[in-house]
């Protein structure tokens, strides 16, 4: 029986291995009004500007999109002050992750990421046949150090979520500087800026800079974030023009959809609706942030829409029971390495209000906090 399994096609070595992305949950336990968390979603969901847009795309369905999305490439370009040739457009940037460790990775390479970084990271670099490094954290933010530390002359990747998720920490650009300068010409640094709108320090860079003065430096931002537009799919790099060049080759033709490229677009000309979404931030993020804290759990610092709540040892799983059964979805951190620890997204000021009251009935039955 054995040898008859065998005579079957097989995945290359390696990816039977792979541990497979585990997404938030989006449903809850209890009958009432749901909130979901779990996945740091706009509350305010998209632009109607862009609803608009895609509704009008689907006259179109039956033809297909341009391949280079280039009304969404000008329509960037022009917002952000880049040339038309290095932006390429993907599938969500967890497409152009992937394509970026294709066209760069091969058996025997090694990447680098650090200890609590996205967990696409891992997976596509294992996927392409190469061995992913982890270089240990300090106080839950990437740190430099220990991320040279492990460059050799096998490391073609280094990947940099800042700022992070699920931490919700960021590098100072001097250190993405620093960063950068102790990496190998030949080391590509990808800059995952996909929260970088919700940024305030004055000490933070998505990466434009970096990418703009030299050949070794990707940056990657969403429109699943800020815009709204998580269902959509929709995402881009902004890369020196021979890595441009490179991904482009291996994309797929039209690998993005004609609708996501109609509202992305439509989404970059609401600039009230964009404020809006970073005010609202702004407002509730240090309010749930203080409020948490009031009840006597411990919070990681956060820039993006987000927050990492810890939990004395082994309450966390506790927690969110309790709160999916009020119908509030959290994320567990498990598969971080954080396993006392939830993170929560910002969300309407009524999901907010509601998280605040059921975290506090649930701090009165765990007694001390920690």
């Amino acid at each position: 029986m054995k040898d008859i399994l065998l005579l079957r096609p097989m995945p290359r070595p390696g990816v039977l291995a792979i541990d497979a992305y585990s997404p938030g949950k989006s449903t809850a336990t209890g009958s009432g009004t749901t909130y979901k968390l779990s996945s740091n979603e706009s509350p305010l969901g998209p632009s109607p500007k862009a609803v608009n847009a895609f509704k009008q795309a689907a006259a179109e369905l039956g033809r297909y999109p341009d391949g280079s999305a280039t009304i969404l490439r000008e329509a960037l370009a022009s917002r952000y002050g880049l040339s038309l040739e290095n932006i390429v457009c993907g599938s969500g940037s967890d497409e152009l992750l992937s394509l970026v460790a294709q066209a760069y990775l091969k058996d025997g390479d090694e990447a680098i990421y650090s200890a609590h970084g996205f967990l696409v990271y891992p997976i596509v670099i294992s996927a392409n046949g190469a061995r992913a490094i982890i270089a240990p954290e300090k106080n839950l933010t990437a740190n430099v150090d220990e991320i040279l530390k492990r460059v050799s002359a096998k490391t073609k990747l280094v990947f940099l979520a800042n700022p992070n998720n699920p931490t919700g920490t960021y590098l100072r650009f001097d250190e993405v500087r620093r960063l950068h300068a102790g990496l190998p010409k030949t080391t590509l640094l990808l800059l995952d800026a996909a929260y970088a709108e919700y940024v305030r320090q004055n000490d933070y860079e998505a990466g434009v800079e970096l990418v703009s003065t030299f050949d070794n430096v990707v940056m990657l931002r969403t429109f699943s974030k800020v815009y709204g537009l998580a269902g959509l799919r929709i995402g881009w790099a902004y890369c020196p023009p021979h890595v441009a060049e490179a991904v482009n080759r291996i994309r797929g033709a039209f690998n993005v959809n004609g609708p996501a490229i109609a509202a992305a677009t439509a989404a970059l000309s609401d600039a009230s609706h964009f404020q809006r979404a970073v005010e609202h931030n702004d407002r509730w993020l240090p309010w749930l942030a203080r409020e948490v804290s009031k009840i006597g759990f411990k919070v990681t610092p956060s820039v993006g829409n987000f927050l990492l709540i810890h939990f004395p040892e082994g309450k966390a799983a506790e927690a969110d029971s309790f709160l999916l059964a009020r119908g509030l979805i959290l994320r567990r951190m498990e598969v971080y390495g954080l396993a006392n620890a939830l993170r929560l997204t910002v969300g309407s000021e009524e999901a907010n209000h509601a998280f605040i009251a059921a975290l506090g009935e649930f701090a009165k039955t765990v007694g001390s906090h920690g």
